[in-house]
């Protein structure tokens, strides 16, 4: 009998691990391409196998954010002219599809960037050429209410690309008592304070971490144990690591993105912490097209240990999946998501030789499988 239960057990745990193995991967585009908008995959993340499942026509949907409970997908429209918006799509884990719902105006041109807080009340999302970046109340019904936006002023010292504000990402903390927003154009994490309940951003105590003169700050993370934040600089191709503590922001390390010696143009993108908090990666687009890969010790620091070609041009975001395994990476020019294996000891990457074909990827989120 004994036999038998533990027979039972081991094909109840080979099936658990089975469910867990599998996860949605859901893809947001630029649309001037090949692309219609937003293409959603099925990973199994043992053995890198990926089946496209179904996708959702869209304008320029560059950047996605899904609800906490993973029943809503929150995607930038980056369009000018008054016609940044935010649009909602239902996610229907049964067969892996998205259903438009409705949009609504994101507060400014050209939004880039989308993140929605630990209650799933609030959407916050960037404005890249309208120097600013508005949180939106969601409904009941996952859509949309009107925006409340703030306004950035100011430039800095690259007078082409720096000329006014560029907000380029919205990062909710993670205790959600405050916003990181990163301006490009003026050179500074600005920092708000957020409730909850009225959704109302308002200027911290300290209200900005500054960054080095021409640096372009871009995408912001928070480390695994919240007590560290790294920021990527897309103009000065650099990490700015910082410890954190109650909206505060201390400075403790500068380091480059690219290797010592390189003289190209320096262009960086996304930055994100592995799942274990062991390991920090930040993507270089062209010239360089690579992944730079950094271990963090236990004081936050990081110590640069390889760079590992993307197989494509101009890569933009990236993600590592939820069990470490791999890191997927979007070449936005080459109309490829490149799957690398990750070496959890190490860190260091290999390339599977399997790649998704989409055009003008750029966001890569994940979804529990139902």
């Amino acid at each position: 009998m004994k036999h038998l239960w533990h027979i039972i057990l081991l094909f109840a745990l080979h099936i658990t691990g089975n469910c867990q193995m599998n996860y949605y991967l859901l893809v947001g585009t630029y649309t001037r391409g090949k692309s219609e908008g937003l293409y959603v995959y099925k990973m199994n993340t043992q053995t890198g196998e990926v089946a496209a499942v179904s996708n959702a026509k869209a304008a320029n949907p560059s950047y996605l954010a899904l609800s906490p409970d993973e029943k809503f997908v929150y995607a930038v429209n980056e369009d000018a002219n008054d016609k940044g918006s935010v649009s909602v799509f239902s996610f229907d884990k049964s067969n892996g599809t998205l259903k438009y719902i409705d949009k609504q105006t994101s507060g400014g041109d050209h939004p880039c960037y989308v993140a929605v807080n630990k209650t799933g009340k609030w959407v916050a999302v960037a404005n890249y050429s309208g120097g600013s970046f508005s949180t939106l109340p969601i409904m009941a019904n996952g859509t949309l209410g009107n925006p409340t936006t703030v306004q950035h002023t100011g430039s800095s010292v690259d007078k082409e690309r720096q000329e006014k504000p560029h907000v380029h990402s919205t990062v909710f903390s993670p205790d959600d008592k405050y916003i990181f927003v990163p301006d490009l154009g003026i050179d500074k994490v600005m920092i708000y304070s957020f409730n909850p309940g009225s959704g109302k951003p308002e200027p911290a105590s300290v209200p900005f971490a500054a960054t080095p003169a021409g640096s372009g700050p871009r995408h912001f993370t928070f480390h695994p144990n919240g007590k560290l934040a790294y920021l990527v600089e897309e103009m000065g191709g650099a990490v700015s690591a910082y410890k954190y503590k109650d909206g505060k922001l201390t400075l403790i390390q500068h380091i480059s993105t690219y290797p010592a010696g390189f003289t190209g143009k320096k262009w960086s993108a996304d930055i994100h912490v592995s799942p274990d908090g062991k390991f920090l990666y930040a993507t270089n687009r062209t010239p360089s097209n690579t992944i730079a890969i950094f271990s963090i010790d236990k004081s936050g620091k990081l110590t640069a240990i390889g760079h590992e070609s993307t197989k494509g041009e101009v890569p933009r975001n990236f993600t590592i999946d939820p069990t470490g395994n791999f890191l997927l990476v979007a070449n936005q020019e080459t109309d490829n998501v490149v799957i690398f294996k990750r070496d959890k000891k190490s860190g260091k990457l290999t390339d599977t030789g399997k790649s998704i074909k989409v055009g003008n990827p750029v966001c890569l989120k994940w979804a529990k499988d139902k």
